[in-house]
């Protein structure tokens, strides 16, 4: 019987990410050891970059992404966000089924399917294959109908209201 789950953190409200760093830091409490991979994020500088280190050797953070895609910095090609998002589904796939994880979180996989750099397909394929004792968590906004129906565990987060609205910019340690 299988004890490892699949949770989702979805919506369109603040919360993804810091539930699944959340659910790290509780983890490392009980000695398990995690690992995050981050489909999107990688080439912008954020809190957890630096505080993951402080979790090592319990937790390992993978930024594997070159940065959000299509906003106004991003200067890649859509071809090359592909390609990393390829990069990042061949390490989830060896870091789930590697024996060495009892958690493996993909931060921004739910975004990725949605950007069409990865298919539905493939995180899937990733949730039906993982092992047994494997929790594994799917962080971003618009998770597919079939996984959300294939996870254990799926919270939305709802934004209702947000500093932004205001005009009050990301602040460090709150939003990055």
């Amino acid at each position: 019987m299988s004890n490892g789950l699949t949770i989702v953190y979805t919506g369109k409200g603040k919360g993804k990410t810091t539930a699944a760093l959340g659910l790290a830091l509780r983890a490392t409490g009980y000695e398990k050891k995690i690992c995050m991979i981050q489909f999107i994020k990688g080439s912008w500088h954020y809190g957890e970059m630096d505080s993951s280190k402080k979790l090592e050797p319990k937790f390992e953070m993978v930024a594997v992404g070159k940065g959000f895609v299509g906003i106004i910095d991003d200067k890649s090609p859509k071809e090359v966000h592909e390609k990393v998002a390829k990069d990042a589904i061949k390490i989830s796939n060896e870091k789930i089924q590697s024996g060495k994880y009892d958690i493996v979180i993909l931060d921004e996989i739910n975004y990725a399917v949605n950007l069409n750099l990865i298919s539905v397909d493939e995180v899937l394929e990733m949730i039906k294959s993982k092992p047994n004792d494997v929790d594994l968590v799917l962080t971003g906004n618009y998770a597919r109908e079939e996984v959300i129906e294939i996870a254990d565990l799926v919270t939305e987060m709802k934004e209702i209201k947000h500093p932004f609205q205001k005009g009050i910019k990301a602040k460090k340690g709150i939003d990055f």
